[in-house]
């Protein structure tokens, strides 16, 4: 009986709830591609929206790039102190370019020569000068020299300065005295003594300062100390030259890829805080070209803009530690945690050119990008 009753439906036709069943299975396999096809089109548009947005801020970038400096830096008389390598020599090239007359100021002869012989075969006039922005009577000297071939100072730049890595407990008072002589004192001298000619006619002051003076880097402090104070100096001096006709630009720039690391002075463990130093220097994304942040910093200071932050990653760790310096702070002081350690006892200070000549394979291999920026950017350096 049961075997009878249900054998009718398996020889002719489905029940009406089997029937619907298959209806909805096949209902559900329709509508779950049409969900997958829209899910596909969205994602491809997703993906070419993003690349014509990258590709149109390439387009963007290359265009700002192209554009000639403002007519308010062209064919000036510009004065740059730490002018033979990294920032302030390609800061010289751009100035060159806008055909502009160009005092060089530098500690080393040979790079002097190196840097004016590349500048004068550009077109440019220039006067080399041997200066030691710590020492105020070569300051003194040097824009009397400066005065007397092409006239007053029109732009004066402040890029000198040196750097001392390691941890605190292995610096000593003189490394503090040494980067305030060079990055705040050598402000304060050269904008002292231009100053006068800028308030009867007019003029732009760049002060080259650091991230590190808006936000303390750990095993930077001499560093850092001094850069605060030459952010302080360029900010003030803004401040009390406004409507006098001159621009001040504080120029607060994150890493930069100059090759500067083999100048750098290293105390405390010195191979292992060239490795950090050196491989910070190098990191894609964080660091910027030099030339690339020339010409920034040239169109901010041409529109009197205040401050100008080169690099993505001075302005989100300056705005972080505006808004939250003690969760900033703590950060820093857990990679601090992860430097290398102070040894016991006093150490001496190596120079970045000697220690890279004991540096493993494997770093030398990951430094490409700075090695890059030696050629471009210390090729004038004296050995």
């Amino acid at each position: 009986m049961a075997a009878r009753y249900s054998s009718t439906g398996d020889r002719g036709q489905s029940s009406p709830g089997m029937e619907m069943t298959h209806r909805g299975v096949g209902a559900a396999h329709k509508i779950g591609g049409k969900e997958a096809f829209f899910a596909m089109q969205t994602h491809t548009k997703a993906l070419l929206t993003g690349a014509g947005l990258a590709g149109l801020a390439w387009a963007i970038q290359q265009w700002r790039a192209a554009r000639p400096l403002s007519p308010l830096l062209r064919e000036k008389t510009a004065f740059i102190t730490g002018a033979t390598r990294g920032l302030g020599l390609a800061l010289a090239r751009e100035l060159a370019e806008a055909q502009c007359r160009i005092v060089l100021c530098a500690r080393s002869q040979d790079e002097l020569t190196g840097a004016a012989a590349e500048l004068m075969a550009r077109g440019a006039e220039v006067l080399p000068l041997i200066c030691d922005v710590s020492q105020p009577l070569d300051v003194r000297s040097a824009l009397a020299a400066a005065r007397g071939r092409f006239g007053p100072i029109d732009i004066l730049i402040n890029n000198a300065g040196s750097i001392v890595v390691g941890p605190v407990e292995s610096m000593d008072p003189a490394d503090f005295q040494f980067c305030m002589e060079s990055m705040f004192y050598g402000h304060v001298y050269t904008t002292l003594e231009v100053l006068p000619d800028m308030l009867e006619r007019g003029g732009s002051i760049l002060n080259v300062t650091s991230i590190g003076g808006r936000v303390t880097v750990p095993h930077l402090l001499p560093y850092c100390c001094a850069k605060a104070a030459a952010v302080a100096f360029s900010e003030g001096i803004r401040q009390e030259t406004r409507g006098k006709n001159i621009r001040v630009l504080t120029a607060v720039p994150g890493l930069l890829r100059t090759g500067s690391y083999q100048n750098a002075l290293f105390r405390g463990h010195q191979a292992e805080e060239y490795a950090w130093f050196t491989l910070s220097d190098n990191l894609p994304g964080l660091s910027m070209d030099a030339r690339r942040a020339a010409r920034q910093l040239l169109r901010a200071l041409a529109a009197d803009k205040g401050e100008h932050r080169a690099t993505l990653a001075a302005q989100i760790l300056a705005g972080a530690h505006g808004l939250l310096p003690g969760l900033v702070n703590e950060i820093l002081a857990i990679v601090s945690s992860q430097l290398p350690k102070a040894p016991p006892g006093p150490s001496n200070t190596i120079e970045g050119l000697q220690l890279a000549e004991q540096m493993p394979a494997w770093l030398d291999r990951l430094t490409l990008m700075g090695k890059a920026a030696q050629r471009q950017y210390q090729l004038h350096r004296s050995i």
